[in-house]
């Protein structure tokens, strides 16, 4: 882990109460499902999000980013704005009235990797610890996805925060994300999961995520279904009009495509990341052009199985299948043909 260029202590003058610590993650397959209840197959990755908290006194929430270098000032019942909201929705929705002297440092890459919900996630663990509260992981999961609806706008699925407080480095979490049912599974054999940023910054908020999201929910109105999750033919979507038939085939055969991957040896594993990231590219049209041509670099490696974008899309990070030992390799040869973009790699 990087280091942080100030401490708790620096910042506020005495020592934090207590530690929080959660992991980004990376989605090797289910993108865009989570929110239709679909199924997912995320993984943690070795960054983390780390917060120190400190109660406070007074009548407001001291925040300090030492990523950003920068100290905020939230009044009690506020959300404030920048970083604070993750903080600050985290413990007001975790029942927390005290005002809170917070630090916090991450070096969870931004876009595609869940850096918001390892934030969270640091802090309601961190704010559990503090005042003893009766919340298991899954509950803290549900929280951190309430502050993402209700203190930063961003009406996103579940798997982000059940990946952040679930996951774990060396497997695959299948998780069904309307029961919330889950098993660890083992990565093919053979595979290790490389990690690049395209170098193309993106924010979800922005990203035209919450119009996907309500582009599909109109599609399943318009189907008399519930979710996309209930939808298994193809061809039933044939009576969409044509924007929503692509948003809407892109959820259905992704669904599909996790429910094969579960069984699948490392080269068809591959095969389905690869068309995974056209359907995201062409249905669901949440790609981008350095990121297609950081994709395509990867899947025409001889030592990698498959690759595809991660995350909401729109810039951000690209995960690739890799044989053993190989990644530092593969991500040297590609980053060396890839231009336009700072891309570096991220794991391993």
């Amino acid at each position: 882990m990087q280091k942080a260029d100030s401490t708790f202590e620096s910042v506020f003058g005495q020592p934090p109460e207590v530690t929080g610590r959660a992991p980004g993650r990376v989605n090797l397959l289910g993108e865009h499902t989570d929110y239709q209840g679909g199924f997912v197959l995320p993984a943690a990755i070795p960054q983390q999000a780390t917060v120190c908290i400190r109660r406070g006194g007074g009548d407001a929430h001291h925040l300090h980013s030492a990523n950003l270098n920068r100290t905020l000032t939230v009044p009690l019942g506020e959300a404030g704005t920048d970083f604070a909201p993750y903080l600050t929705g985290s413990a007001a929705l975790a029942g927390v009235t005290d005002a809170l002297d917070i630090w916090v440092w991450s070096d969870v890459p931004s876009g595609g990797l869940s850096s918001s919900a390892a934030l969270e996630l640091a802090t309601l663990r961190a704010l559990r610890e503090l005042y003893g509260l009766p919340l298991d992981d899954v509950q803290l999961a549900l929280i951190g996805q309430k502050v993402e609806h209700e203190y930063v706008g961003v009406m996103c699925g579940i798997m982000d925060q059940m990946a952040s407080s679930l996951a774990d480095t060396s497997h695959m979490l299948f998780l069904d994300t309307r029961t919330l049912e889950r098993r660890k599974l083992p990565m093919p054999a053979g595979t290790q999961i490389l990690v690049l940023d395209s170098g193309v910054p993106r924010r979800l908020a922005e990203s035209g995520y919450n119009e996907r999201r309500a582009q599909v929910e109109e599609a399943s109105r318009l189907l008399g279904v519930p979710q996309l999750r209930d939808v298994t033919d193809l061809a039933s979507l044939d009576v969409l009009p044509e924007l929503l038939r692509q948003r809407a085939r892109h959820v259905v055969s992704e669904n599909a495509r996790v429910l094969e991957a579960l069984n699948a040896d490392a080269p068809h594993f591959g095969l389905l990341m690869n068309a995974s990231h056209a359907s995201l590219r062409d249905d669901y049209g949440v790609s981008h052009p350095q990121v297609d041509v950081l994709v395509a670099l990867l899947q025409a490696h001889p030592e990698v199985y498959g690759a595809r974008m991660t995350g909401a899309g729109f810039g951000g990070a690209v995960v690739a299948l890799v044989k053993s030992e190989l990644a530092p390799q593969v991500a040297s040869d590609v980053l060396a043909k890839y231009t336009g973009a700072e891309g570096r790699m991220v794991v391993p």
